[in-house]
């Protein structure tokens, strides 16, 4: 009996409009499992070198995991890649809600869309059809909007819709992608592909479930969940991803003033609480989801109003509207964050470049052609919301910063380019790495630039007796680290719980969720009846982990670009990390070690030959090797 997968990947080419299926045996699934493995997989088969990330060659692909769609809390997510127009490289996501469990109820794994349409379109799929159809009346609508008028033009109000708005339209190079108006794939600019292609949305139903091995044993694992989430996740679900952000502060690591500081005066006013206490309304989850982290938002004021159909602002908008902007008014942020959900467009990236914008005009660094009309201070909530509508229309400095980091210096010079913190074209999240520093070193190696989902969180593994330290545990970890150390045990740690983490991605797993590797591993068995271990699970993230730099490796990147930014070798300016810094000589030499317990090359910073076959990817080193970038 088939568990776990269909066995079908729908293909919809744009330029013709022809929609066809890619039919994958259970080899292919237990091979690359979904989300992370399947993008990459199809992205190193059919993205040409050095293709425009914008142009119709660029492939992109949405990918579900042999768990989603099942009775697991916390596997209700979905990756979607394509070759990043932010970075140049290898680019990803994952989102959350119910869009790939519908997916996957309308009996496909994964979509491929090459291509380019004539005409905005959008995808109609459910279990019974599968069809393109026009886009026209949709184009321009925000991400609410699209949905609703998809809903009811089917007359169905379940229907789940993965969509652009704006910014995606007019190819920001940081748009997203809406996942109904709750949930974001945020990251790497994937938007702007969909806008690109001129593909407005995907809309999916289906009534098809999917037949698993073993009941009892799912069920043993989310007995096990149900008591035990609440010592994780409890106080997630009181105050979103915004809980920690006061303890960041305290800590000294809380990114101000684009990351110049660690502490921030205000941060009171940006807190969970503070949000919990005067404008939160509701919570929301993402499917089968006990936390509901979710936070939902209104503010009825005279110059700020907030409404209810889209999410309020988590951990990662909050530090880069807030505290890096100087701004300490949580209901600021939270239209700058709605302005967002609404055009679709990614809020790591666009408070950090409005960050790096506030730091060039403090220096003088910009033009007063381009700055007429707008208070660029840190802490002018005006001037935070004025450029984030110049960048989601494409207007005057807006223009320029829709094009991300990597275009700042052509346009502004090299003093100003250097007050854009990012690596490989990707900017900073909002955790500190001179606090973090296994984070740090995962920032500069992560395939998409700089990420902190599939990554290490230090504080987590600075006790064995913290209960987090139980994932390190699971993985042969035994003892403690110092945050602040950068040496080879650190190395060593971030490994294995990069890897950890980046199975999460394979899975479309909630990484927040406490499921330690042997859970994992019982997940899938009880799914699929596949006999897998812990073993072959990290074998299949290092699989997905090494085809994403290999795509890297073949557009010309090098052991260049991973590197941190220069801020993070010099000292925090104030609080209780002040003078804290990474040594960049003590980085070079465990980016190096970390190179070498992972098999990549030094020079190259890619797989080498012994290690692409170790991991059966044998294919892939004909690609390299014909391509002149395989070394033994």
């Amino acid at each position: 009996m088939q568990t776990g997968f269909w066995g079908k990947i729908l293909r919809v080419d744009l330029t013709n409009r022809e929609i066809t299926v890619d039919e994958h045996d259970q080899n292919f699934y237990r091979t690359y499992m979904g989300g992370r493995g399947i993008v990459a997989y199809y992205l190193l088969k059919e993205v040409p070198g050095g293709c425009d990330p914008l142009g119709p060659e660029n492939v992109l692909v949405f990918a579900a995991s042999v768990l989603t769609g099942t009775s697991i809390p916390g596997a209700g997510r979905n990756s979607a890649g394509a070759k990043s127009p932010l970075t140049g490289g290898y680019g990803e996501g994952e989102g959350g809600g119910d869009w790939g469990v519908k997916l996957r109820w309308a009996g496909y794994d994964g979509i491929v869309f090459t291509g380019r349409s004539e005409k905005p379109v959008y995808l109609w799929v459910t279990n019974n059809e599968v069809a393109l159809r026009d886009a026209s009346e949709l184009w321009g609508l925000e991400a609410y909007e699209t949905q609703e008028a998809i809903r009811k033009n089917a007359g169905d109000s379940n229907v789940s819709v993965a969509m652009i708005g704006p910014a995606g339209e007019q190819l920001v190079r940081f748009a997203c992608i809406a996942q109904g108006p709750h949930d974001y794939i945020g990251r790497a600019g994937i938007g702007a592909v969909m806008g690109s292609k001129n593909l407005k949305a995907i809309a999916v139903k289906g009534d098809l479930r999917l037949k698993v091995a073993d009941k009892e044993g799912l069920a043993k694992v989310s007995r096990w969940l149900g008591e035990n989430w609440q010592k994780f996740l409890g106080p997630m679900s009181e105050n979103g991803t915004l809980n920690g952000l006061a303890l960041f502060n305290a800590a000294g690591g809380l990114p101000t003033r684009n990351f110049r500081d660690g502490v921030f005066e205000a941060f009171e006013s940006i807190s969970g609480k503070y949000m919990t206490e005067n404008i939160l309304v509701d919570r929301k989850s993402c499917y089968l989801c006990p936390v509901h982290c979710k936070r939902v938002v209104e503010i009825n004021e005279k110059d700020i109003r907030v409404g209810t159909k889209y999410s309020g602002p988590e951990f990662e908008t909050v530090g880069s509207f807030g505290s890096n902007c100087g701004i300490g008014d949580l209901k600021i942020v939270s239209l700058a964050n709605e302005i967002c959900n609404r055009y679709t467009l990614d809020t790591i990236t666009a408070g950090m470049m409005i960050s790096g914008a506030m730091e060039c005009a403090e220096k003088g660094l910009l033009p007063d052609s381009l700055t007429e009309g707008l208070d660029l201070r840190f802490g002018s909530g005006k001037g935070l919301l004025d450029l984030l509508k110049l960048i989601v229309n494409r207007q005057g400095l807006g223009d320029i910063l829709a094009e991300g980091p990597r275009g700042i210096e052509e346009k502004l010079g090299k003093d100003a380019a250097s007050c854009f913190l990012h690596i490989k074209g990707q900017p900073l999240p909002l955790h500190e790495p001179r606090w973090k520093t296994g984070l740090g070193l995962g920032y500069a190696l992560a395939p998409t630039g700089a990420e902190h989902m599939a990554n290490m969180f230090d504080p987590m593994y600075a006790s064995t007796e913290a209960p987090t330290f139980a994932f390190a545990r699971n993985m042969g970890i035994l003892e403690a680290v110092d945050p602040f150390e950068l040496n080879p045990s650190k190395v060593r740690l971030w490994v294995h719980m990069m890897l950890n983490k980046s199975l999460y991605n394979n899975l479309c797993v909630c990484s927040f969720f406490p499921y330690t590797l042997t859970h994992l591993a019982d997940l899938v068995r009880g799914v699929t009846g596949w006999d897998v271990s812990g073993w072959e699970l990290i074998k299949v993230s290092e699989r997905a982990l090494n085809m994403t730099r290999a795509f890297n490796t073949l557009e010309g990147f090098g052991v260049n670009d991973d590197s941190l930014p220069e801020r993070i070798f010099e000292p925090i300016e104030n609080g209780p990390l002040k003078g804290q810094a990474i040594d960049s000589h003590q980085f070079a030499e465990m980016r190096n070690l970390a190179y070498d317990m992972l098999g990549w090359d030094r020079q190259l910073a890619s797989p080498r030959r012994w290690k692409l076959h170790e991991l059966g990817l044998h294919w892939l080193t004909e690609k390299m090797e014909k391509h002149g970038c395989l070394q033994d």
